[in-house]
């Protein structure tokens, strides 16, 4: 009879850690990994991205986008290129400083909070190489609205030319949570961690 009912829990407790196993791998979180040869990185979506390109203005030239991202609920997933050509080179530092203001900028005119982290990321050849994370708060009314972790990573190419990427998780309908807590959980950390470019 002991053994009847140890049997019981067993398999009741195995049947239970199945189930609780089942429901952390959210079927809404299809992570895959995701070869861009044409703007050189690999990067880990957790769903299948969609691709779209847009040319941005700048000063008196235009750059090409690309921006790969997938929605999931209420978060969206983001890889943004920008190729300079070698000969434009020169442009790097203001272009990039200038995406980084036009974020950081709306957010504190919306009297939301930026907090900046130093982090790394592994490039094609395994080097690691120091970066920088931004979470940003974004408010209305005084309440926040969207959350947001970015990184900007620049990586110049053999050839001269200069990539900008801008990988970002933007949460809308954010609740009262800090950005910095909040992106600190799992699903956020492997699309920043798994981020590789050549």
């Amino acid at each position: 009879m002991e053994l009847g009912l140890f049997r019981g829990i067993t398999k009741a407790a195995a049947l239970l850690a199945a189930l609780v196993f089942l429901i952390a791998c959210s079927p809404k979180l299809d992570w895959r990994t995701v070869q861009s040869p044409q703007e050189r990185y690999t990067a880990l979506f957790p769903g299948k991205p969609d691709k779209l390109d847009r040319r941005i203005p700048y000063l008196d030239q235009e750059f090409l986008q690309v921006l790969e991202a997938v929605k999931i609920d209420d978060d969206i997933y983001s890889v943004s290129t920008i190729q300079l050509p070698a000969n434009q080179s020169a442009s790097l530092s203001k272009l990039l400083s200038q995406l980084q203001a036009n974020l950081i900028d709306r957010a504190k005119a919306s009297g939301g909070d930026v907090a900046v982290e130093d982090g790394f990321y592994k490039t094609a050849d395994k080097q690691r190489l120091s970066t920088q994370d931004y979470f940003i708060d974004l408010k209305s009314n005084g309440k926040s609205q969207q959350l947001m972790r970015v990184r900007w990573i620049n990586r110049v190419a053999s050839n001269g030319d200069s990539w900008i990427y801008q990988i970002s998780v933007l949460r809308t309908n954010a609740a009262t949570e800090n950005a910095k807590t909040f992106f600190a959980k799992e699903e956020y950390e492997n699309f920043f961690t798994d981020f590789v470019p050549e």
